[in-house]
């Protein structure tokens, strides 16, 4: 699903979809809704439980949405972090980081609502989902890398069940064209991507599971120039 879209968007480009690499080359945004997408169709296809497969969709389309919006009007803003656009949101400027921040975490927190009954569940749920979105996008700095990073978190005996098969699918039909530096999967799809796995780890764990991967994300979140460091080291072998 992934790929076909993909193509599809190819075929129609928009200057507003495309950007200037690390290296300086041209390429497009066009794998993010792809991805997005991908992963959506595949979660709804799952044979999950009711409320599962409501909270994957609506985490990851509204983490989807909100990273498009920065991708698009975010473009030019050099402003990077939480601290800088809680900053810019403190003196009345509404950036669009502030938009994905606010929207990734409500939606984060609506989706845990539906797979938790008791609210410290709720809270825990909706941080492990939001923080995993945030986590991939800290990942995304070179070709390939936050493919791999979903391809890792979601390998077989670090996460369970079905739902994460639906973000590592449509992140590996995309990873040659990543690799090969025709496209990135930018905000819309690191966040999509991110929080399908957030809602996999969130559906399957326990309190205590829950609260180590909150505790986690939040120390990734607030050392955050550190995970991007790594990942654009890493990139570079």
């Amino acid at each position: 699903m992934a790929g076909v879209v993909y193509r599809a968007l190819r075929a129609r480009p928009r200057r507003a979809w495309q950007r200037t690499n690390y290296a300086g080359r041209t390429v497009d945004l066009y794998a993010g809704p792809a991805v997005a997408l991908g992963t959506a169709a595949g979660a709804a296809a799952l044979r999950l439980p009711p409320r599962t497969r409501a909270a994957a969709v609506l985490a990851l389309v509204a983490a989807a949405a909100c990273g498009a919006y920065d991708d698009l009007a975010g473009a030019d803003d050099p402003r990077r972090g939480f601290r800088e656009h809680l900053t810019a949101l403190r003196h009345g400027e509404v950036t669009s980081g502030a938009v994905k921040l606010l929207g990734i975490g409500a939606a984060g927190l609506a989706a845990g609502a539906l797979l938790k009954d008791r609210p410290v569940d709720r809270v825990l749920g909706g941080i492990v989902i939001a923080g995993t979105a945030h986590l991939i996008n800290l990942t995304d700095v070179r070709p390939g890398a936050a493919v791999a990073a979903v391809l890792t978190l979601g390998a077989p005996g670090l996460l369970r069940g079905p739902l994460v098969a639906a973000p590592m699918a449509a992140a590996a039909a995309l990873a040659g064209d990543d690799l090969g530096e025709r496209t990135m999967i930018g905000d819309t799809g690191a966040h999509a991507l991110g929080a399908a796995l957030g809602v996999a780890i969130a559906a399957t764990a326990g309190r205590p599971g829950l609260a180590a991967h909150a505790a986690a994300l939040v120390a990734a979140a607030v050392h955050g120039h550190r995970v991007t460091r790594l990942a654009e080291a890493l990139g570079r072998r």
